[in-house]
C-alpha cells in the first residue's frame, strides 16, 4: 500500500480503510503483522511514491520485507521472517490486485503456507488500455479463483474484512 502504486487505485479510500481495520484487529489479537515494500526503478527506495501510504503506520516491532519483484517470497527473507515467528498461515491484503498480490498469495501456496485473500482488502489500478477487464471485474476474477484453490495439506480460501478471524 505504497503512495505509487495505490494513489488512484480502484476504491482506494474503501481498500484502505478495511486494511486499517484489519491491521487494528491484528494488533489487539496480538498477530504479527509483516509489512511487504517494494523498490524499483518507478518506485525507488527513500522516494514519496515508495513510502506507504499515509493512513498506514509500521510499528517498530512489525518487520518490513522489501522486494522487487511481484511475489513477496521471490529473493526476499520473507520465508525466515515467517519461520521465526512461527507463521503457517497468512492473510493478504494490498495492491495490485493482478501483480503482486497473485504472485504472493501463489507463492505462498506452493511453499507450504495456508493463505486467505481478504476478498475486500486488495485492490488495482484501471490496465484496460492494455487490454486488461476494467479493476472491479480483475477483483473478483481474483476473488472467484481463490476461493476455491487447493494443494495438498493446505487451505486457501478468501474472506472478508468483517468475516476475518486471526485465532484459529
Amino acid at each position: 500500500m505504497q503512495n505509487g502504486v495505490i494513489a488512484s487505485a480502484h476504491a482506494r479510500a474503501l481498500i484502505v480503510a478495511n486494511v486499517v481495520i484489519l491491521i487494528e484487529k491484528a494488533r489487539l489479537d496480538r498477530i504479527p503483522i509483516i509489512w511487504v515494500q517494494h523498490f524499483d526503478e518507478r518506485l525507488p527506495r527513500g522516494s514519496d511514491e515508495w513510502r506507504l501510504i499515509p493512513e498506514l503506520s509500521p510499528r517498530d516491532s512489525e518487520p518490513v520485507v522489501e522486494k522487487t519483484y511481484g511475489d513477496a517470497f521471490e529473493d526476499t527473507d520473507l520465508a525466515t521472517v515467517l519461520l521465526k515467528l512461527r507463521i503457517g498461515r497468512l492473510f493478504v491484503v494490498g495492491a495490485e490486485t493482478d501483480a503482486c498480490i497473485r504472485s504472493t498469495l501463489h507463492g505462498a501456496l506452493v511453499r507450504g503456507y495456508d493463505v486467505m485473500l481478504v476478498s475486500d482488502a486488495h485492490t488495482t489500478n484501471d490496465q484496460t488500455r492494455w487490454g486488461s477487464p476494467p479493476p472491479d471485474k480483475v477483483i473478483a476474477h481474483t476473488n472467484l479463483y481463490w476461493t476455491y484453490q487447493t494443494a495438498p495439506g493446505r487451505k486457501a480460501g478468501t474472506v472478508e474484512t468483517k468475516s476475518v478471524t486471526f485465532n484459529v
